[in-house]
């Protein structure tokens, strides 16, 4: 029996496990800083002004996808390949670069 490309898309996705529960630390532009702790596919931060952050990690193949939002609408999106390193950006292009711990 083949196998449809839908069902392989699906067997590829992962619905947890992928991110690792721990300490999140990420530095933009400025020496702006956001942190704050992972539990699984949920994370919550806060910044240095003390807007709290919520986001989610979606694990792919190789591949961790990463989305945060803030209480004003604000969001950071980004990847994570192979490793303790993440990038994302800002709305307004700017690179965020962090890991977990």
């Amino acid at each position: 029996m083949p196998i449809s490309s839908a069902h392989m898309m699906m067997r590829r996705r992962r619905t947890s496990g992928g991110a690792k529960t721990g300490y999140y630390r990420f530095q933009g532009a400025g020496n702006q800083v956001l942190q704050g702790f992972g539990d699984g596919d949920f994370i919550r931060l806060r910044d240095e002004e003390g807007h709290e952050w919520q986001g989610t990690a979606e694990a792919f193949d190789t591949m961790i996808r990463f989305r945060f939002r803030d209480s004003k609408g604000n969001a950071l999106s980004g990847v994570s390949e192979g490793g303790n390193g993440i990038v994302l950006r800002d709305e307004k292009g700017n690179t965020w670069r962090g890991y977990v711990d």
